[in-house]
């Protein structure tokens, strides 16, 4: 083998064994939340349906990464008007945008096993910057990742029309969530 093949062999080989640790999401144990304000009272729902492809080392947070697609058709509040509302032209928009996506672009480790993450999230087809909170906690079965965040629906053209009024529902909506990871 040439010197020089065999100088990338060996980045390539090193590069491999210092990339962070790839995670399966189990759907079953994991959740995605958000909450809101309606007329004043906390409202919640969840996205029943989501992926999330993870590759998480807390010792190498450079090669980590989060990437994160959100079926909005799967929002649910449990209450049929507000979902259908929800789903429609003004907010979610889901026939015309049926997915939300984040990607992670920096980790930061805040101490004690909690983390900061940098990354962009896009709906509407508009992309922002939204930092999460997040801790990681490994146990005899795999890991949990359990975090949250807070963004302002506006900022991505959730609300129009009517809903870009904040007196009825809120601008801010808190996102949290709980990842079963197994190897």
């Amino acid at each position: 083998m040439q010197a020089g093949n065999l100088a990338f062999a060996a980045l390539a080989l090193s590069c491999s064994l210092l990339a962070a640790t790839p995670w399966k999401t189990e759907p079953g144990q994991s959740s995605l939340s958000f909450f809101g304000t309606q007329a004043g009272a906390q409202f919640g729902g969840e996205f029943r349906r989501f992926t999330a492809e993870v590759r998480f080392d807390p010792d190498d947070l450079a090669t980590s990464r989060f990437d994160v697609i959100i079926e909005m058709t799967s929002a649910d509040t449990g209450d049929r008007e507000r979902d259908d509302i929800i789903h429609g032209e003004d907010l979610f928009a889901t026939q015309r945008w049926p997915t939300a996506h984040y990607v992670t672009e920096k980790f930061t480790d805040t101490g004690g096993g909690s983390f900061r993450s940098a990354g962009k999230l896009t709906i509407r087809d508009v992309t922002r910057e939204v930092p999460i909170e997040f801790s990681y906690r490994v146990d005899a079965a795999g890991a949990w990742l359990n975090g949250k965040a807070t963004l302002r629906r506006l900022d991505f053209g959730v609300g129009q029309g009517e809903w870009k009024d904040t007196e009825w529902v809120g601008n801010d909506v808190r996102v949290e969530f709980a990842l079963r990871l197994l190897p």
